[in-house]
């Protein structure tokens, strides 16, 4: 996924595709689908629920930015409409001056950013280094998983003006991991 190609060997012979695509993919928690739903009994077993979290490697969800759970909505959630709701327009031009913003760094975006990039780009504070070393310690997670939680932070601050990643960009990017939590 990350080299932006797939090379399929068959025989004598090998041929190589382009493949830079982004994945955007969802999944029940569980079997019945209602693990930790507050409206909901969830009918499974704590070991059917290991076995069918457990189908999804952990290198695989390693490669994965962002892990997000989304709670199912009221029907009264559905229907009100709120001023607090930021709204697609907004977002939108936020979106586009982070692209600018990191194209005009790097001509790419942080998704795609280098190890030696991530270094030069992705700064913490000496406070923030000890909160993502902490982090990376008691949730085990890897080297590709540190970057990735590095490249989201420096996305994040750049959707928030930000010139440099602070404890806010950090701890956002780092809760992005939830699903590390039952590997």
């Amino acid at each position: 996924m990350e080299s932006g190609s797939i090379a399929i060997s068959r025989a004598a012979k090998k041929a190589e595709f382009p493949a830079k695509f982004q994945l955007i993919a969802a999944m029940n928690p569980c079997p019945c689908g209602y693990w930790g739903d507050i409206q909901n009994n969830c009918r499974c077993t704590s070991e059917q629920v290991q076995r069918y979290q457990n189908k999804l490697s952990g290198p695989f969800l390693d490669r994965i930015d962002m892990h997000i759970e989304v709670p199912a909505l009221s029907h009264q959630d559905l229907q009100e409409s709120s001023d607090l709701i930021e709204r697609s327009i907004e977002v939108k031009k936020r979106v586009i001056n982070a692209q600018k913003k990191q194209k005009s760094r790097r001509n790419h975006c942080n998704a795609h950013l280098s190890n030696k990039e991530i270094e030069a780009d992705c700064y913490l504070s000496d406070d923030n280094q000890k909160v993502l070393e902490k982090t990376m310690n008691k949730m085990k997670l890897s080297a590709r998983a540190y970057h990735r939680i590095l490249k989201l932070a420096r996305t994040i601050a750049d959707l928030d003006n930000s010139e440099m990643i602070q404890l806010h960009h950090l701890t956002e990017s780092i809760g992005y991991r939830k699903i590390d939590h039952f590997q």
